[in-house]
């Protein structure tokens, strides 16, 4: 083991910046499960893949939820080559009844995410991403915050000078409330009529109401069947004097869905039918129905069946699971000098060393882990060193600090046979996480390597 940039050659590190530049294009425009899908779909009709087609397909589900795939040498029932990934990340909701004033300021009320630390999102430029459905059925897309011309948002924190006991004296977790995380929003009142008068409360929210229905068409009541993200603003940028690193919003888990993305259209005719997924809900516990417990992964395994001109039985369906190997596409922590006490440095991920193969997950006994067998592994390592992938295979932190788990359990109870592979990150969760542009690479090595093969 030992670091990627020692191993690249000339032509390796041209193609490495290549795709290190069109991720971070990428993490700059898409924010939200929505807009990934709406990307990736049109990458795929641009690359000549149909909706339902066999043989170079796809299918979406609610927006938020999307399969593509192409057929193999081998039939379909000698099983899968499977990737799956999230495309959800941490972030503040707006509320059913977001809009309040007080004191002439106008607020909208959110609630978190996901795992945040909420003292990541005060004081920080924010922008809103997301949906109104109106009462008539129509759809408003609303991106506001992201062009310098536009305004964006933000969360006040209270100042040094008068945070001692409000914030200094408590523990962490508690220093930022959530129900304090309201979103700066407006501040100028209604103007009034010519003989002087006008509402008398609440100016400022009128007068927001009144830009948002001139600007959306969206009314106060249309907020309760609306989808809107307050996430961090602006471009995702190279970090560092020497640009070794990729810094933005999303990377937990945008940047294994980028690179297994990368990876199924840069391959031609696989060994196998290859089929790469991007899911929902995957930050709270893969709930609702575009997540992995929901079973639209099912249905479509069964549509590919009778596509295939197989029977759709259980029988079928269960041989094709158990003889698919599948990789749960998502990051894991890289260690962080800073804090090496929560690490076990022998073995935790290092970042700039490659991908990494994380064999469990789950926390405190491995409970709720999924283990990946060891001939699996095997396996992988075996495979990844034929084709010149730089991997590691490590954990996530000591035992009793806490840990993690992924959508790959949910997928094991198929029979197949899954583990963890992805990229190692700094700084997970917040704001503004931190990839190495060589792990970036030996992610998209790993999984266009695992598809073709």
């Amino acid at each position: 083991m030992g670091h990627v940039f020692d191993k690249l050659k000339k032509e390796e590190i041209e193609e490495l910046e290549k795709l290190s530049q069109d991720y971070v294009n990428f993490l700059s425009e898409v924010k939200t499960e929505r807009e990934s899908v709406e990307f990736f779909k049109g990458a795929l009709i641009g690359a000549g893949f149909k909706e339902g087609d066999l043989e170079k397909g796809f299918f979406v589900y609610r927006n938020k939820f999307l399969a593509c795939w192409r057929m193999g040498q081998k039939p379909l029932q000698k099983g899968l080559k499977l990737i799956v990934s999230h495309i959800d990340a941490p972030r503040l909701d707006l509320k059913l009844h977001p809009l309040f004033e007080k004191i002439e300021l106008v607020f909208l009320k959110t609630h978190y995410y996901g795992g945040i630390k909420k003292y990541h999102w005060v004081a920080m430029p924010l922008s809103l991403h997301g949906v109104v459905v109106r009462k008539d059925g129509s759809l408003v897309k609303i991106v506001l915050g992201e062009r310098e011309e536009e305004p964006l948002f933000t969360i006040c924190d209270l100042l040094p000078h008068l945070s001692r006991k409000k914030q200094e004296d408590k523990k962490l977790s508690e220093a930022i409330l959530a129900e304090n995380l309201n979103i700066l929003a407006g501040g100028i009142p209604l103007e009034k009529d010519k003989k002087g008068k006008g509402e008398k409360e609440e100016r400022v929210k009128k007068r927001i109401l009144k830009l948002l229905e001139e600007k959306y068409g969206i009314k106060e009541e249309d907020f309760s069947s609306g989808e809107l993200f307050a996430v961090p603003a602006g471009r995702a940028r190279f970090v560092g004097f020497d640009s070794a690193f990729i810094g933005g919003y999303g990377q937990d888990d945008r940047i294994c869905a980028y690179t297994s993305f990368r990876a199924l259209l840069d391959i031609e005719k696989p060994k196998f039918p290859v089929l790469v997924l991007f899911m929902d809900r995957e930050e709270i516990g893969s709930e609702g129905n575009t997540s992995a417990k929901s079973r639209i992964f099912e249905s479509l395994i069964y549509e590919l069946i009778k596509k295939a001109t197989l029977s759709p039985t259980p029988d079928n369906f269960f041989e094709i699971m158990t003889k698919t190997k599948a990789l749960s596409a998502d990051v894991t922590a890289g260690i962080d000098p800073n804090y090496i006490e929560v690490h076990d440095e022998l073995n935790d991920a290092k970042v700039g060393y490659g991908v990494v193969i994380s064999r469990y997950t789950g926390h405190g006994g491995k409970y709720l882990a999924n283990e990946a067998h060891a001939e699996y592994v095997s396996y992988l390592r075996n495979l990844f060193e034929r084709e010149g992938v730089i991997y590691q295979v490590a954990s996530m932190g000591k035992v009793d600090e806490g840990g993690g788990g992924t959508v790959s359990k949910y997928f094991a109870s198929y029979g197949m046979d899954i583990v963890d592979i992805g990229p190692p990150l700094l700084s997970m969760h917040s704001p503004f996480e931190i990839v190495h542009k060589a792990d970036l690479y030996m992610t998209y090595r790993a999984f266009k390597s695992f598809l073709k093969e």
